[in-house]
């Protein structure tokens, strides 16, 4: 997404934009780290987290 930092006021405040493409190469890199079952369930941990940040997802 190519942001410094997330939003203050993510629910209202949007910083950027992140694509399914860009979840699943982030959800790849962090699989170890990650419990999910699946790629799709990692995916849809990791645009939890965008969202919460304030971005956008599309998934």
């Amino acid at each position: 997404a190519g942001i410094e930092s997330g939003s203050k006021r993510p629910n209202t405040e949007k910083v950027g934009k992140v694509s399914r493409k860009q979840l699943e190469e982030i959800a790849k890199a962090k699989a170890p780290d990650l419990t999910a079952a699946d790629m799709d369930a990692a995916v849809r941990t990791i645009a939890g987290s965008a969202r919460s940040m304030g971005l956008v997802t599309e998934i």
